[in-house]
């Protein structure tokens, strides 16, 4: 399978779980609402469109009509700024600054899984409108985003396995880089041997021996490694920005669209920044980028146009909207969390630029935090 070939794979893939948001939609609007034993329950889940002060169609469809162009900026710029960093010197991959601004960025996808993801999949699942057997009995938010979590993993094994057999099963560079794993993990390898020759810890585990091949070759499994990345925290990207779009373009709560349009400005702006860093380690051709800009950019202002086309027939408080909902949330929630503990933090955290420089790893420190805390501080509004 051919590098043309996955990216192939990956954009079919991103249409399908569009297509699969838009599809349930109409599902979830015929279906009944369950009978809650509290009087306030049942009212809200049979008519959830009842706001109160707040509900203000008109004005609805105007921060809606605001929030699209607005977000899509957003996330636009957000994603852009590290693509264009090579122009900046300052903020090339192997300079200080790009590592603390991605440490900053890690941290807005952590708080995000923790923050905005995982509560709202509590709220949906455990929502008085869903029968008490079996969502009552069974915390399904934290098992289902435990599965996710290793599913990701998973995947990730198996498919840089896959393409370290392919592109080094055949050369004797990858035998090499192999024979020097195994040379420096043997126990009879001398260690004064270990410290002279030296080593490293990357994301695919490989061990840089001192010899030009099998330093090649390592950056090229680095390499598949952070492409397998991007396309992993994309698709987990892609899944919340669809369902929070189509639950904002559903809604008619001015009070709820007004603070999200903000936050979720915020939040595509510095997310992108984030999966724009691994873009750019990526190093992929202007196709590649160009579909990965356009998928992250405009999932969410496409679900916030599929929740306006379907205002009048969703119903966000019906036991498959939840359910449906919750569960995608659930999952989404798992992955970032993976790919921003896992692929982000701790491989760069354990990575020999940080392990040579413990000011940068305070300084990186410092940044996870305020990235995380921005974040978490949003969550009151999004």
């Amino acid at each position: 399978m051919s590098w043309q070939t996955q990216q192939r794979a990956f954009l079919h893939l991103a249409v399908l779980v569009l297509l699969v948001a838009a599809g349930a939609a109409p599902y979830q609007a015929n279906a009944q609402p369950a009978s809650p034993a509290d009087p306030m329950a049942a009212d809200t889940c049979a008519n959830p469109a009842v706001d109160g002060a707040c509900r203000n169609v008109p004005k609805a469809l105007r921060l809606k009509l605001i929030a699209i162009p607005t977000i899509l900026v957003s996330s636009i710029i957000g994603v852009c700024l590290p693509l264009f960093s090579r122009s900046v010197p300052a903020l090339s991959p192997d300079r200080n600054l790009f590592v603390i601004v991605k440490a900053f960025a890690s941290g807005v996808i952590l708080a995000t899984g923790y923050m905005h993801v995982l509560p709202d999949s509590f709220s949906n699942l455990t929502s008085p409108c869903l029968p008490p057997k079996p969502w009552a009995d069974f915390s399904f938010t934290t098992f289902v985003a435990m599965l996710a979590a290793l599913f990701t993993l998973m995947v990730d094994s198996l498919i840089l396995t896959f393409y370290n057999r392919r592109k080094g099963g055949g050369n004797t560079s990858g035998r090499r880089t192999g024979a020097a794993v195994a040379d420096h993990e043997s126990p009879a390898h001398d260690e004064h041997h270990w410290h002279s020759h030296g080593h490293g810890h990357g994301h695919g585990g490989i061990v840089v021996a001192d010899k030009p091949e099998d330093e090649e070759e390592a950056s090229k499994v680095q390499l598949r490694r952070n492409r397998v990345v991007v396309q992993v925290l994309e698709m987990g990207i892609i899944v919340h920005s669809v369902v929070i779009g189509l639950g904002m373009g559903a809604s008619q709560n001015v009070c709820t669209i007004r603070p999200l349009v903000a936050a979720m400005c915020f939040h595509q702006l510095f997310e992108g920044m984030g999966l724009g860093g691994c873009i750019l380690q990526a190093e992929y051709g202007a196709k590649m980028k160009a579909g990965l800009v356009f998928f992250f950019s405009t999932t969410t202002p496409f679900g916030i146009v599929l929740g306006l086309a379907l205002t009048k027939v969703y119903k966000e408080n019906s036991p498959t909207a939840l359910i449906v909902v919750g569960l995608l949330n659930a999952a989404s929630a798992g992955l970032l969390h993976y790919m921003a503990l896992v692929e982000l933090l701790a491989a760069d955290f354990m990575g020999p630029k940080l392990q040579g420089s413990v000011r940068l790893q305070l300084l990186s420190f410092l940044a996870v935090l305020l990235g995380a805390g921005g974040m978490s501080i949003m969550a009151k509004w999004a």
